[in-house]
């Protein structure tokens, strides 16, 4: 049977997961659709403009300006590291407006379709490390930035192991910023009724890691899965794994 090993400090009492790159192996397609969604806006301003924009980068702009953060802040970031600026917009705006939300709804639109044509796998290590904490009588949370985290899970088949979640929807619906700030993370420990301090935030993304730093949880996991364990670390990651699976041993 998979039971922890014992790197969670005494105390801990819930874990807090990020989804995206740390249970489900969707991290990828959303930055394939963040990369194909800001060239194809980047190329039309450029011809508009005379002006050449350079493309995103997945290597360092997704990690920089949109990863674990909220849609429309992603969309936000990376256009100010441009020095492009368009007006916000609204949920009603077509898809082939030049704003904030439009831009947005792109991008989601084409994490839809790739996860609805290939479905949405996991992280085995992930799902065992999941199981473990369970059956050490650990509370678990889901917090994401995605607005669909609810869909994803239930497509992985991992809503049943989880008492809350804490996603885009819920952070639109409250007002709460996304990472780095910790608000969605403080929302998910006070769903569980467990102090922040007794929670273990466990994140792919360097934003997420600086949130469960600032929010003054009790233990912080990097898990890197891109090969940025150093920046994992300068963030406020207590210990960085290539694997969950690196926390659970068999008896």
């Amino acid at each position: 049977m998979p039971i922890l090993v014992a790197d969670l400090p005494p105390g801990i009492e819930a874990c807090l997961f990020d989804l995206d790159g740390v249970l489900t192996q969707t991290a990828t397609v959303h930055a394939a659709a963040w990369k194909a969604m800001f060239d194809r806006f980047l190329e039309e301003r450029s011809e508009r403009e005379g002006i050449a924009h350079p493309p995103f980068e997945v290597a360092t702009d997704y990690t920089a300006y949109v990863d674990g953060k909220l849609r429309l802040d992603g969309v936000r970031w990376f256009l100010a590291s441009r020095g492009i600026d368009l007006p916000e917009g609204s949920d009603s705006d077509p898809r082939s407006a030049d704003t904030v939300h439009a831009l947005g709804a792109r991008k989601n639109d084409m994490v839809l379709a790739v996860l609805a044509r290939d479905g949405v796998a996991v992280y085995d290590g992930s799902v065992r490390f999941v199981e473990a904490v369970r059956a050490a009588g650990l509370r678990r949370a889901v917090v994401s930035a995605s607005k669909n985290a609810g869909p994803s899970l239930e497509a992985a088949g991992l809503s049943h192991l989880f008492e809350v979640r804490v996603d885009g929807i819920v952070a639109g619906e409250e007002g709460l910023p996304g990472k780095p700030a910790p608000d969605t993370f403080l929302a998910a420990a006070a769903r569980l009724g467990v102090a922040p301090e007794r929670c273990a935030v466990i994140e792919d993304a360097v934003s997420g890691v600086a949130a469960g730093r600032a929010g003054g949880f009790g233990w912080v996991i990097g898990v890197d899965r891109a090969g940025h364990a150093e920046a994992l670390k300068a963030n406020g990651a207590d210990v960085v794994v290539a694997d969950l699976d690196e926390l659970v041993e068999e008896r």
